[in-house]
């Protein structure tokens, strides 16, 4: 199945998706941030961070949040990023549930 997100809110730091799949994800916002992989957080050819831990805010938000066609998000944070495309699937591969780090963590 597809992975669409159907509603996302934000409040105090958190960030709720929830899923075509029925699905409830709930993210830390800086954990969301700090996961983004564009040229400017990560470098191309080594996939090394670019970003360190110290540089984002603790208490960052998305300022804005639109969907780029069918398979992403885009987000404006509060310290002024806004180049990164977070898609459907990583967002869901970044879930700390449970349910979901579950499979994660039996395949390491």
């Amino acid at each position: 199945m597809k992975m669409v997100a159907k509603q996302i809110k934000t409040k105090d730091g958190v960030m709720t998706i929830l899923w075509n799949d029925g699905h409830l994800s709930e993210y830390n916002c800086r954990d969301v941030r700090m996961a983004c992989r564009c040229a400017g957080c990560i470098e191309e050819w080594t996939q090394r961070n670019l970003v360190s831990a110290q540089q984002i805010p603790p208490f960052i938000k998305p300022l804005k949040i639109d969907p780029v066609g069918n398979y992403a998000l885009s987000f404006q944070w509060s310290d002024g990023h806004s180049t990164g495309l977070y898609t459907y699937d990583y967002l869901r591969e970044i879930c700390a549930c449970a349910t979901c780090r579950a499979p994660r963590e039996f395949a390491v």
